[in-house]
């Protein structure tokens, strides 16, 4: 059960911001590794770094190039997008 808002420190706030922050560019930092070892990473591996890139990338050409990479995936093994569409748990 949750402390009502009045009754909690306003420095929690912060620091569960913070965490997310950190959190963020954990995930992020991860995913260029990946992409810059792609050859060594399975195709699915790379997805996973792709979209979080392309979510949570820092500049725009790098949130571009994640799509990008994203694309060439999708056509180099047809068929696997419709697959991912089709589970509820990923959103649209």
């Amino acid at each position: 059960m949750s402390i009502p808002l009045p009754f909690r420190k306003r420095n929690q706030r912060a620091e569960r911001d913070e965490a997310r922050a950190d959190w963020i560019d954990e995930r992020r930092r991860e995913a260029r590794i990946v992409m810059a070892d792609v050859i060594h990473h399975s195709d699915h591996l790379i997805r996973i770094a792709c979209d979080v890139l392309a979510r949570h990338g820092e500049t725009p050409e790098e949130r571009e190039d994640a799509r990008i990479l994203l694309v060439v995936l999708e056509a180099k093994t047809p068929g696997r997008g419709n697959q991912r569409r089709q589970n509820p748990e990923v959103e649209p």
